[in-house]
């Protein structure tokens, strides 16, 4: 048993975690997680792992449970006397809260990182942080996996003349450029303000998609009102002739959905780092699957290979 893979998940996305376990032929771990009366969250290990090398998939999602739980699962595992623990954590919460842009504000994505080396974390295995930056927040090793290779298969097959990638937002430039660069298009940007917390005014648009097929390409969609004005502005002022979204990490909250129903976009591509299960409400909604992603770099982490292989 000593050094043997082992794969656990909590309740946040146990469809990923199953699905990681399948492309690694192992079975996921008997863990068992319940709840006192008044809520508060018990987690048990009904097997042995002594000197095992353990990964816990679980995404940090609102509600806060879903953090509380990965924590408990971490000390319990650590207890258990696991050889080494990684939490695999596809979608990051609190990453937006990555620095003091006010007074008297947290730095949540740092309070995460200490939350999560403290509760008994070796390493973090991670999808497109919102703000690359935050790795430097852990003093354990971090790998950040990009959902790239993923989406861009999916446009595999689309034309690439009139071709435009569009950033919703100053912060998402980087991104789309190198998303332009490897689908052979040309890029956009949007300028916006946000006066406050999910709400954006669009300012200026830098360059030309006039008669294109247009990408927004952003890392999240959160109330989905920076896509659906980003997608307005490229059909009814600048000519776009069509408009598909993409995004890892679908949060889709408050009125997202009807939002997108709303708004002139043909399609939105995200991946299951979030599970979504409201097809019926929004069919534009196509899921790509993260899990021979994250199932692969698991492999490379635990045999000690490169993970950088993965960044192609």
């Amino acid at each position: 048993m000593y050094n043997e893979l082992v794969v656990l998940t909590g309740n946040a996305h146990p469809e990923m975690g199953q699905r990681i376990a399948d492309h690694l032929n192992v079975n996921l771990l008997d863990v068992e997680v319940s709840r006192f009366s008044d809520g508060e969250i018990q987690v048990k290990i009904r097997e042995n792992i002594r000197g095992t090398d353990v990964f816990i998939v679980q995404p940090t999602m609102p509600p806060a449970d879903n953090m509380m739980e990965l924590l408990l699962l971490l000390d319990a595992v650590k207890r258990a006397s696991c050889r080494r623990v990684t939490a695999v954590i596809p979608y990051f919460g609190y990453a937006r809260q990555d620095r003091k842009d006010q007074p008297r504000v947290p730095i949540g994505a740092k309070l995460m990182a200490n939350l999560l080396t403290t509760a008994g974390a070796q390493r973090i295995l991670t999808i497109d942080l919102h703000a690359p930056q935050i790795q430097g927040f852990f003093d354990i090793p971090l790998d950040h996996l990009y959902s790239a290779p993923v989406l861009l298969s999916h446009f595999a097959d689309h034309s690439r003349e009139n071709l435009a990638v569009v950033a919703p937002d100053v912060g998402s430039i980087k991104m789309a450029r190198a998303f332009a660069k490897r689908l052979t298009a040309s890029l956009a940007i949007i300028d916006k303000r946000r006066p406050r917390p999910n709400e954006a005014v669009v300012m200026n648009f830098i360059g030309d998609v006039d008669g294109m097929d247009v990408i927004i390409f952003d890392d999240m969609i959160d109330t989905a009102g920076t896509l659906t004005d980003a997608a307005r502005v490229c059909v009814e002022e600048h000519g776009a002739r069509s408009v598909t979204a993409c995004c890892t990490h679908p949060l889709l909250s408050g009125q997202a959905l009807e939002r997108i129903m709303a708004c002139p976009v043909k399609e939105v591509v995200v991946s299951n780092t979030i599970p979504f299960h409201r097809h019926a409400e929004c069919p534009k909604v196509k899921v790509l699957d993260m899990a021979p992603l994250l199932a692969d770099a698991i492999e490379r982490i635990h045999l000690e290979k490169t993970v950088s292989a993965l960044f192609l």
